[in-house]
């Protein structure tokens, strides 16, 4: 598999979501870690970065809802190399009627090698991280040759009738 490099500027563009029942302890983990926060580019989904914008007094871009199509923008920046780090705060006790949204955003993070914190402890050790504060060359898998050379595999074990 041939990788690709990203290059992640020291100063870092973050994605700050939670859900509902969530949002609380991202507020508090943000209000912990404002001063370096400050240091970054921030963006969220709708309530949550409106929240937190009003409660830090920075400035965080705020997407749509999640559930109105805020995941898939931050997917779609994920993808753009526009986001570096996702601070996802998910709910793992609630379904929600945009699961298969969460799904897919987790699943581009993972796909272009963005650290993602789904909790406190995980965003706490990667925010205390020195790779935070320099640039960072972040491969980029190439999954599409990969899925080609799937497709190559399945046509030449096809059966023949």
């Amino acid at each position: 598999m041939t990788d690709t490099i990203a290059r992640m500027p020291d100063r870092k563009r973050i994605a700050l979501v939670a859900h509902d029942d969530r949002k609380q302890d991202l507020l508090e983990w943000c209000k912990f870690n404002r001063e370096r926060l400050s240091e970054h580019i921030l963006c969220g989904t709708g309530t949550t970065a409106t929240i937190i914008a009003q409660a830090l007094g920075l400035e965080v871009t705020a997407l749509k809802s999640g559930p109105l199509g805020g995941d898939q923008q931050l997917g779609a920046k994920i993808v753009q190399s526009e986001i570096d780090l996702l601070i996802f705060f998910w709910d793992p006790l609630e379904t929600h009627p945009h699961d298969p949204d969460v799904r897919a955003l987790l699943r581009v993070a993972t796909m272009q090698n963005i650290p993602v914190a789904p909790n406190r402890s995980t965003a706490d050790f990667i925010f205390s991280s020195p790779l935070m504060i320099e640039p960072y060359d972040r491969h980029v898998y190439d999954y599409e040759m990969r899925l080609k050379r799937e497709r190559i595999i399945e046509q030449v074990h096809l059966p023949t009738e």
